[in-house]
């Protein structure tokens, strides 16, 4: 009878032990889904509050100018501007020309900006166009120059001078070091774009 009893207690015994393993495991198991989950949680929230402040324009994050430059913010903004119909400058007869011109931006805070000025930019491509010969806008290398001028006249209003491509450059004098260019400036319009180009 000793034996039996002593069997029981030891059957028991490893019961006991599987037992309480085993709740041990679950209680582990438990914690870690619970923890993980939490974790889950405060991301999810931290990153939904980070896109909320984002939209909202609450959020500031400094962008270097070269970085910006060459990340892809999205698709551009177009600026159509109303057609030009200008007398040209030709001496022998009478030409005139018909020319849309869509002015390609950085985003749509610059085509707003360049709306405001958008009297001064109708004049300035206004005198320009004027001062050309058919002969200057019938090549393609005319029509090139043409969006340069273009280009350089639209940002003016703003404050912004670009370099004339075809000014010549002053050298230095002999025996001292040519100085570095400056830098160009930031230019928000990114090309200029012909909708129509009718000369007659």
């Amino acid at each position: 009878m000793a034996t039996a009893a002593t069997d029981a207690v030891e059957t028991a015994k490893p019961k006991k032990l599987m037992s309480k393993k085993l709740i041990i495991i679950l209680a582990v198991v438990a914690v870690l889904l619970i923890g993980g989950g939490a974790a889950a949680f405060f991301l999810m929230k931290q990153k939904a509050a980070a896109a909320a402040a984002a939209e909202d324009g609450e959020a500031d994050v400094e962008v270097s100018p070269k970085a910006s430059s060459k990340e892809h913010k999205g698709p551009p903004s177009f600026l159509p501007m109303d057609p030009f119909v200008v007398n040209l400058a030709d001496r022998d007869s009478e030409r005139y020309a018909q020319v849309g011109i869509t002015l390609q931006v950085e985003d749509a805070k610059s085509a707003e900006e360049l709306k405001l000025y958008m009297p001064a930019i109708r004049n300035g491509v206004l005198m320009i166009l004027a001062h050309k010969s058919s002969a200057d806008l019938l090549e393609r290398e005319g029509k090139e120059k043409f969006a340069a001028e273009v280009m350089r006249e639209a940002v003016r209003p703003l404050g912004i001078e670009l370099e004339d491509e075809e000014a010549p450059v002053a050298s230095a004098p002999p025996g001292k070091k040519k100085k570095r260019a400056p830098p160009p400036p930031h230019n928000p319009v990114q090309h200029v774009h012909f909708s129509s180009f009718i000369i007659q």
